[in-house]
């Protein structure tokens, strides 16, 4: 049976209008084009929608405007964590999921928890979600990292922990992670640069940032490295490597922004604390942007 988040995913961006508003126009072609361009399934309200920058009225607008335009189309993933353990069960509990397919929750952040502290912390989010979980693990952002251990301790407290957003960038934990999880439990990558190499060792896709602007690579991308065309899949990451690195040059979601803002596909607005990156970074997009192009 295929797990039901094989593939590519895409970490939505918010676009915004220069007033910063939300373009909900934009939002709506954002959706259709990462449907047409083989997307596998949505993610709404991640890192990547600065979402620490949207009111609360905001983010239910968001998601509900997502699954109305969605339609049924593609899953949908939202994106729902906190480093107030009891404050995010409380949400959990008062939540209409209704079109929501699984909540992505990131481990605490700014807090700095041990590994018990962790594994509480989703313990209690495991018992409180009517929906299933997908972990997800970003040290760069939290200023912790969730190790397999605990990683691998969560996911055999219950079936609805099918997966873990595996973004540490340590090919070696992701290995102990797919060695070691139950049958119903999936790795999936949360950095862009590791679709191939950690396909290849067992993982079941991606969550992308650089989907946004070029969804039909980074699906043909994943599909060739979960079907074992290693030529096609090694062709397409060559290609795409260095973009990789150039959106996260000056952070994310700026670099993919940028980018979306060269393809005519974003107005390249951020809300502060975040601005869009340097000019210097901006024509390397464009130089890069070109050569595959």
């Amino acid at each position: 049976m295929t797990h039901p988040f094989t593939g590519a995913g895409v970490a939505l961006i918010t676009p915004f209008n220069e007033d910063k508003s939300i373009d909900y126009s934009a939002l709506e072609r954002l959706i259709e084009d990462q449907i047409s361009g083989g997307i596998d399934y949505l993610v709404v309200l991640g890192t990547t929608a600065e979402t620490p920058a949207l009111s609360e009225i905001e983010k239910k607008e968001i998601v509900r405007f997502v699954i109305e335009k969605n339609a049924g189309r593609l899953k949908i993933v939202m994106g729902m964590g906190s480093n107030n353990t009891l404050g995010l069960v409380q949400t959990i509990q008062t939540t209409d999921f209704t079109g929501i397919d699984a909540i992505l929750s990131v481990t605490p952040y700014y807090n700095k928890p041990n590994q018990e502290g962790l594994f509480q912390h989703f313990k209690m989010v495991v018992e409180a979600s009517p929906l299933p979980i997908i972990l997800y693990n970003v040290p760069g952002r939290t200023g912790v990292n969730m190790v397999a251990e605990t990683t691998l301790r969560i996911a055999h407290l219950s079936e609805k922990v099918v997966a873990i957003k595996e973004a540490a960038g340590d090919l070696s934990q992701f290995a102990k992670i797919i060695s070691n999880a139950p049958s119903y439990f999936k790795v999936i990558s949360g950095d862009d640069a590791l679709t191939l190499p950690s396909i290849s060792i067992g993982a079941i896709g991606v969550i992308s940032v650089i989907a946004n602007a070029l969804p039909k690579y980074i699906s043909q991308l994943t599909k060739a490295s979960l079907s074992g065309n290693m030529p096609l899949a090694g062709q397409l990451h060559l290609q795409l490597v260095e973009l990789f690195k150039l959106i996260f040059k000056e952070g994310n979601p700026a670099g993919v922004k940028a980018l979306m803002a060269i393809m005519g596909k974003d107005k390249n607005q951020l809300r502060l604390p975040l601005v869009p990156v340097s000019q210097d970074t901006y024509s390397l997009l464009e130089t890069e942007f070109k050569k595959i192009n």
